[in-house]
């Protein structure tokens, strides 16, 4: 055998090794992520497992339901649940129109123009950033409270508080702005296009998945929110949203009662958020990796 051909084997055997190894840590790789993803979906199984018992209301000490049906949802509609969800809906449907408008116009504002006390004014939004909205809390419900938009009328009172600092969230979106060249803003200025008409025609149709990602981000965080929901809603069917709503089935003067319902508004809860989000994936990973690009 020549050198050569010796050399090649060696090589051979080398490459070989190299794609059994790579093989093993993504096998293994595989296996620790579907440990993950069933550990991950075990309480969403069994809540929905849960919301199909009938057979009791109460908590139990078994997983597969003995009697199967559909009780515990059409239970809800006689309850305040609907109240709850339609408040939520109407505080995620303001929420996502205003702040993404808010979103992108101030994205667009700081990664377009250059002016006086721009970078102070990027710095000082990152520093309030990073101070917990909880410090807020006493303040915020004093000034609703003057203008009575606490207990039952709360809903309008989240609005406002949501939307007040959607311009501090410019920053992926104007990471994403980013990217885009500035060259096509030039040219469609030289063409006789305002500035709303570049951002309207031009940077929005190619910033289609930070947009999206704008959107999504907006609409689902009201669905979650129970803190500050709960402290100014103060115990008030009227002013709940879900989260607030569904926990206040869970006291223990309630639980024994509404426990299934309770599992049942989650999976109601849950879902057209899931489908939302499941069928716009794809658009929300390309403008969280676009975003974080540049910035």
């Amino acid at each position: 055998m020549s050198k050569q051909q010796k050399e090649a084997q060696a090589v051979m055997k080398q490459h070989m090794g190299l794609k059994a190894s790579q093989r093993l840590s993504n096998t293994i790789i595989y296996i620790l992520l579907v440990i993950m993803a069933v550990i991950w979906l075990i309480p969403f199984v069994l809540i929905v497992l849960q919301s199909f018992r009938v057979e009791s209301t109460e908590r139990v000490n078994y997983i597969i339901p003995h009697s199967w049906g559909l009780k515990n949802y059409k239970a809800l509609f006689d309850t305040s649940f609907p109240r709850w969800y339609l408040n939520t809906f109407i505080i995620a449907l303001f929420q996502c129109v205003i702040q993404t408008v808010i979103v992108l116009c101030m994205a667009y504002t700081l990664s377009r123009f250059r002016f006086k006390m721009r970078g102070k004014l990027m710095r000082f939004m990152m520093i309030l950033g990073l101070f917990p909205g909880m410090l807020t809390m006493l303040i915020l419900y004093n000034v609703l409270a003057d203008f009575n938009l606490t207990g039952e009328h709360s809903v309008p009172g989240l609005i406002l508080v949501y939307v007040a600092s959607s311009g501090m969230g410019y920053y992926v979106s104007k990471g994403f702005f980013d990217t885009i060249p500035k060259a096509l803003d030039e040219a469609a200025r030289v063409d006789g296009a305002t500035r709303f008409q570049v951002l309207y025609k031009i940077i929005l149709p190619l910033a289609k998945p930070i947009v999206i990602y704008t959107i999504l981000t907006a609409f689902m965080a009201p669905w979650g929110d129970f803190v500050f929901a709960a402290y100014i809603a103060h115990a008030k069917e009227l002013g709940m949203n879900v989260a607030v709503g569904l926990n206040s089935w869970l006291d223990k003067d309630h639980v024994t009662k509404y426990y299934t319902m309770f599992c049942s508004g989650g999976v109601l809860v849950a879902l057209p958020v899931a489908i939302l989000f499941m069928c716009l994936q794809k658009y929300y990973v390309e403008g969280v990796t676009g975003g974080a690009v540049k910035g």
